[in-house]
């Protein structure tokens, strides 16, 4: 996907300006990517264990986190200048919600079924997360500052971390990719035209993270989703 988004010729910081830019910039990667994604996760018959938890996590109390995270992008949603939108930009950024999909297949789904094969729960958590953050530095080829990048990979370990609680207490991937889907498309509506002054609380943000890291413990506490072997090794003859 970083790759079709580098070869559209789009800049990062230029992806707002209007609806074909952001078509070619982020659309159309994130359509490709969502069939590739899907064709993989079939051929390596691994939906069931990327979408659905082996047992949910007793303590329900960090739910707090990702509510909280919801409650931000509500006020994002609200506070937006949905003025400063004509059709095709509006039509355009409804395909930023594949965005729930693809992210969250490949590291919360795909990448944890993989790490679940090999390492305990806290080391799945811990290291899908963090590839979660780590690839928001592909933004830095399409133009966006080292710095606002660096901040954005720490924003997105944190923000991974609330959504692998989500999954735990859930049970299923499902809503972890719609938060996700709803909260980028949120974000992004932000930074158009004059939103209204609560909208874009960085700050609020992580200190949600900050609070979701030591809450993770107890949705990782006593779990036993490890995988003796994965589908696709299961079905070879032994």
């Amino acid at each position: 996907m970083s790759i079709t988004q580098h070869l559209s010729g789009v800049p990062y910081p230029d992806l707002g300006d209007n609806g074909s830019t952001l078509f070619r910039g982020v659309g159309i990667s994130l359509i490709l990517g969502a069939i590739a994604l899907t064709v993989v996760t079939t051929l390596l018959g691994w939906w069931r264990p990327a979408i659905r938890e082996q047992h949910r996590a007793t303590s329900r109390w960090p739910v707090i986190a990702p509510a909280l995270m919801t409650v931000l992008m509500l006020l994002n949603l609200i506070g937006t200048d949905w003025g400063a939108y004509d059709l095709s930009f509006f039509a355009a950024s409804l395909v930023l919600l594949l965005v729930g999909f693809t992210e969250e297949i490949a590291t919360r789904g795909l990448l944890v079924t993989a790490l679940r094969s090999r390492l305990g729960e806290g080391w799945v958590w811990f290291l899908s997360s963090l590839a979660f953050g780590l690839m928001h530095y592909v933004n830095v080829l399409s133009g966006q500052d080292f710095g606002r990048t660096s901040f954005q990979v720490l924003s997105a370990f944190l923000f991974g971390t609330v959504l692998y609680i989500l999954r735990r207490i859930t049970g299923t991937l499902v809503w972890a990719m719609v938060l996700h889907a709803l909260w980028d498309f949120a974000v992004f509506a932000t930074g158009k035209g004059h939103p209204a002054s609560f909208t874009g609380m960085g700050g609020l943000e992580l200190l949600i993270g900050a609070f979701a890291l030591i809450a993770v413990w107890w949705v990782i506490r006593g779990s036993n989703e490890r995988l003796a072997e994965t589908p696709a090794l299961s079905s070879q003859p032994r």
